[in-house]
């Protein structure tokens, strides 16, 4: 009788974990992510930890009315400060939020108050975007109408030093880099890696995407991706960034943590799938945090300096809510600051995106010590970010 119960507990088991596959698309990213090498960093060295807080910026979420957008988008310009001001990293530089806002929801009134928050330092102004069926033709004359509006109305976008052009960080609307959903979904032009990076895209940060089918086979990583214009999510696999290496294929591709954790199970048996969101849903407590750095996302080379990219849609109600007024942001930072601030162990910058990027390219170009000291070292800041976060209030 014991043994046709165990029998039946453990078929069960079986029966939900190859459901649980199945349904979150965990095939797809599962054997890379058991094979990847855990890289340690030899004892006394300093673990820099590089965070940036990616935010899907969607004012227009199911469609509200324009009362709501506006108080999605001013309840940011109040509150943000209040919060971000209370802390500061190793630089003494305060948390900066990186707002992707999608140029199918444009509004000046909204990204005039975006732009404030840059005039004191706390944000910077990125690239998002949701398409279906699109075309080359189209595709490029959008973008390139947002990449001037943005840089000529609200001082968004660094100016590329060898280019003079705005260069701009993208994360795509429903993960569909590069035509990259298997249902030809979200997207439609199999040549985007190529039309971005010769519009001015220096970085992609839309993966994880797990549960999402557009994930890429590439997990934790920061590469190099080379498009096929002939084929789809060209993203999937790539070369490395490494130290003392070159620069390879159409665009760099900075991904967040993925993997799964083992403190938050379904039904008590099954890992959740840790992919760096934070929202209501999926709150940033300790452990996933630990989980951040623990991911140890590097480049190829210099494993002390931990790169977490984490993302959020921050401008739903309930996630606005949690983070703004419910302590949710507040009590991210301030584990950040007491476990990854200590000074000797660890070291914490909050970085923007472009800050991010540029500290992966002092990396990949030799460079060591303070990776604070790189926040500026290719691109410079766009216009709009007047103020030093030290020196913020």
């Amino acid at each position: 009788m014991v043994y046709a119960v165990f029998i039946t507990i453990f078929a069960l088991a079986v029966g939900l974990l190859i459901r649980e596959i199945h349904q979150k698309n965990i095939h797809q990213w599962f054997m890379p992510w058991w094979r990847r090498k855990k890289i340690s960093v030899p004892d006394g060295k300093t673990i820099h930890i590089m965070f940036a807080f990616t935010d899907h910026f969607e004012p227009q979420w199911e469609s509200p009315g324009r009362a709501t957008e506006d108080a999605r988008v001013s309840i940011w310009e109040e509150k943000y400060p209040q919060i971000a001001t209370k802390f500061r990293d190793a630089d003494g530089r305060h948390p900066v939020h990186s707002f992707f806002y999608p140029e199918e929801e444009y509004r000046e009134s909204h990204l005039d108050k975006i732009e404030r928050l840059c005039n004191q330092g706390l944000g910077e102004i990125e690239i998002h975007l949701h398409h279906h069926d699109d075309t080359e033709a189209n595709f490029r004359q959008v973008m390139a109408g947002f990449i001037d509006t943005l840089h000529s109305k609200h001082g968004a976008l660094p100016i590329h030093p060898e280019t003079g052009q705005p260069a701009f960080a993208f994360i795509h609307g429903n993960w569909a880099l590069d035509n990259a959903h298997p249902d030809g979904h979200f997207c439609g032009i199999d040549n985007e890696i190529t039309i971005l990076r010769e519009l001015g895209c220096y970085v992609d940060m839309t993966m994880p995407s797990a549960p999402d089918p557009c994930q890429t086979t590439t997990v934790n990583s920061i590469y190099y991706a080379k498009d096929d214009p002939n084929r789809c999510k060209s993203h999937d696999t790539g070369k490395p960034v490494r130290v003392n290496g070159e620069p390879w294929g159409d665009l760099m591709c900075i991904q967040g943590p993925l993997g799964f954790n083992i403190r938050n199970r379904k039904l008590g048996l099954l890992p959740r799938i840790e992919n760096a969101d934070v929202s209501r849903s999926a709150k940033p407590t300790p452990d996933r945090v630990d989980l951040w750095v623990d991911t140890a996302v590097h480049v190829e080379g210099r494993p002390e300096w931990v790169f977490i990219k984490v993302h959020g849609h921050c401008a739903q109600d309930p996630d606005a809510r949690y983070l703004l007024e419910e302590g949710g942001l507040e009590r991210m930072f301030e584990y950040l600051d007491r476990r990854y601030n200590d000074g000797e162990k660890y070291q914490l910058h909050y970085v923007s995106a472009r800050e991010m990027y540029n500290i992966v390219k002092a990396a990949e170009a030799g460079e060591s010590g303070n990776p604070g000291e790189y926040r500026d070292y290719l691109l410079p800041r766009p216009a709009n970010l007047l103020a030093d976060t030290a020196s913020a209030q």
